[in-house]
């Protein structure tokens, strides 16, 4: 049966939402946290496994120091206090991807905790997110469903487990409860896992693609009926992997809470899932309190010790934050506000920058991978960074038109030459031939024709009408097949007019 939902705008207006976010990031280490089993995205099932991954008895786990390492420069960026000694605890529950039927993971003593995150919005506007703790944990296998939809266990008749991913490090990045976000929650939302992923891509320990996995966010969500009162019951989507699924999922909850709260009915504290088939969410189990998973010390483990000296040696070997970055360049390049957004949401602000450090200016270089380069990405659903063009071909490109080898038309032939895999842009202009025709005996005979067979535009043009200019280049670029230079058409016509 359907939910009944409430019109979003009406909702936060009876409604004060406040939510919260728990980040899962997958660290980008060689080997899992525990053992020294290889990670590799998309490997043969069930082949990247130890006994330590499997929960076989008589196997001990050893901390894999990078993912500590990797973590503490991750509670560096989120502001956070660096707890010198933490501890992993076992978490007990059963699901058949949880090989040894508990996780281990970080509870009372996290390596990370009391942090914040300042988000900034499309308006400019920076709303802090209190951030309760970044902690170590190691992931979970996967279920892959059969027989249902889509790969969702509804309607499945079995169900296999890959235990591949179990034992892969994670940090699991809990916020405080958010509120005051009213009616911008879901885009608070999305925005903060954002800036998440632009954290861990500059801190370059976590490969940060949603879509394989490497970050995923459960969304909690409560109702209450004015600030100030007590937290609302809540609910637990879980594992959602892409920002504009948060934020649907964020806007779909607070519209079914509060059509159940208006109705007078009780909120459920559950799991739910988004299905991104229906734009809903569905129920799933009613969901745990921590006294229910039985943490206790893992014996297996002693207490990780990070000593300040250390912290301070990962401190000094923390990168350009994303916002400060995005700061810099902006006042570098001259980009708008709007320029800056858009390129840091289509994932191009690493690629602009490569181009111009490749020699290109930096409009020409978002000229490319704002336009037609996002336009074949698109066509080919592939990220821009997955094009088999690279930003020192954009910057060849560039130069080319620079210095006057290539015209617009051109420059776009040789860049789907590039995209077509016939080499570089250099290889591409001389297996075609691709030049700009300069010389002005060339031009001269051409425009010679174009005059004869337009005599109707050549007397408004004498009479002062500029306006039909462009036939007359357009006719002399389809004589020299596009690789007429249109500035050097247009003087030469000017001139050529002024002596009639």
């Amino acid at each position: 049966m359907a939910d009944k939902l409430m019109k979003y705008a009406d909702a936060v207006s009876k409604f004060d939402p406040v939510f919260g976010l728990e980040v899962h990031v997958e660290l980008s280490t060689n080997t899992k946290l525990f053992c020294p089993a290889h990670i590799e995205f998309g490997g043969e099932p069930n082949s990247q496994l130890t006994p330590v991954s499997l929960g076989l008895p008589g196997s001990l786990p050893v901390v894999n120091k990078t993912a500590i390492d990797y973590a503490v420069k991750l509670g560096l960026a989120l502001h956070c206090e660096i707890a010198e000694w933490s501890q992993f605890a076992r978490k007990n529950y059963f699901y058949p991807d949880m090989p040894r039927d508990y996780q281990i993971s970080q509870y009372d003593k996290p390596l990370n905790g009391n942090g914040y995150l300042d988000v900034e919005l499309d308006d400019g506007e920076i709303f802090r997110v209190q951030i309760e703790r970044a902690h170590v944990e190691d992931d979970a296998g996967k279920n892959t469903h059969v027989g249902g939809a889509d790969g969702r266990i509804e309607g499945a008749d079995h169900s296999l487990c890959d235990y591949n991913r179990a034992g892969v490090p994670l940090v699991e990045i809990v916020t405080k409860p958010v509120e005051g976000a009213g009616e911008r929650a879901p885009e608070i939302a999305g925005a903060y896992v954002r800036a998440i992923r632009d954290i861990v891509k500059a801190l370059n320990i976590s490969h940060a693609r949603m879509e394989q996995g490497n970050m995923r966010a459960d969304v909690n969500v409560s109702l209450r009926r004015n600030e100030g009162d007590p937290l609302g019951t809540r609910s637990e989507t879980k594992n959602v992997n892409t920002f504009k699924g948060i934020e649907k999922t964020m806007a779909y909850e607070i519209r079914r809470q509060a059509a159940i709260l208006d109705a007078g009915g009780e909120i459920l504290q559950e799991t739910r899932h988004w299905d991104e088939s229906s734009q809903s969410t569905a129920g799933g189990r009613v969901k745990s309190d921590a006294d229910d998973y039985r943490y206790f010390p893992d014996p297996d483990l002693v207490m990780v010790h990070v000593t300040s000296d250390h912290i301070e040696e990962l401190a000094k070997q923390m990168p350009e934050m994303p916002r400060e970055r995005r700061a810099r360049l902006k006042s570098e390049w001259g980009f708008s506000d709007l320029e800056m957004r858009d390129a840091v949401n289509a994932d191009a602000l690493d690629l602009i920058e490569a181009t111009v450090q490749a020699g290109a200016k930096a409009a020409g270089a978002r000229k490319w991978w704002m336009g037609e380069l996002s336009r074949e990405a698109n066509a080919r659903d592939l990220t821009l960074a997955e094009l088999p063009i690279t930003p020192e071909d954009v910057a060849q490109v560039e130069a080319l038109i620079a210095k006057g080898s290539l015209n617009d038309k051109l420059a776009k032939q040789t860049v789907s030459g590039v995209l077509a895999g016939e080499g570089t842009p250099e290889e591409v202009v001389s297996k075609h031939g691709y030049q700009v025709v300069s010389d002005d005996g060339a031009l001269l005979a051409a425009i010679d024709e174009a005059f004869a067979a337009n005599p109707d535009i050549v007397e408004k043009l004498k009479a002062g009408n500029m306006k039909p200019m462009g036939a007359i280049i357009g006719s002399v670029m389809k004589a020299t097949h596009g690789q007429a230079d249109a500035k050097a058409v247009r003087s030469i016509v000017s001139e050529k007019i002024a002596s009639l």
